[in-house]
């Protein structure tokens, strides 16, 4: 055989192997790739994707966050406010109920020393009949007289 010969074979040989390369290996490892840079492509997107929403979610928990501080101080806020009032509704109370006992015991002082002050009439009116009727039983005497009402003076 002939270099010509062997040469021809050889690119006949050559091109159905580059026939078959190309319709049976070519084509499906494109499309292999093709895939594959398809699917790294769609992870990419969704990998920035859950970024972008985890992103999103951090700021909707960080106003979440500043929404209960903001409610928790208003809270707060209003339990110092309520807690005032009722200190103060205890004061006004405590002023009422201390007025009205000054007044029931100053009506009491009242009555106990109109109560003393009658009791004190009475021994005072015992005390000028008793003497008036001693002075009475003995004979006028300026003396016995005067000694009379020194006694009733310091009994009284």
């Amino acid at each position: 055989m002939s270099i010509t010969a062997t040469l021809i074979g050889q690119i006949i040989t050559f091109a159905i192997l580059v026939w078959f390369i190309g319709k049976y290996l070519w084509d499906p490892m494109t499309q292999m790739m093709d895939d594959r840079k398809k699917r790294i492509a769609d992870g990419l997107a969704a990998a920035e994707r859950g970024q972008h929403e985890q992103e999103l979610a951090e700021q909707k928990a960080v106003e979440h966050i500043k929404e209960a501080k903001e409610q928790a101080a208003e809270i707060l806020s209003q339990a110092q406010k309520r807690g005032a009032e009722i200190v103060e509704d205890a004061k006004d109370d405590a002023k009422e109920e201390g007025a009205r006992l000054i007044t029931a015991a100053n009506a009491e002082i009242e009555l106990e020393s109109n109560r003393a002050k009658e009791v004190l009439r009475e021994h005072v009116v015992n005390i000028t009949l008793a003497a008036a009727g001693k002075i009475i039983k003995k004979e006028i005497d300026a003396k016995a007289h005067d000694v009379l009402l020194k006694d009733v003076v310091a009994q009284l």
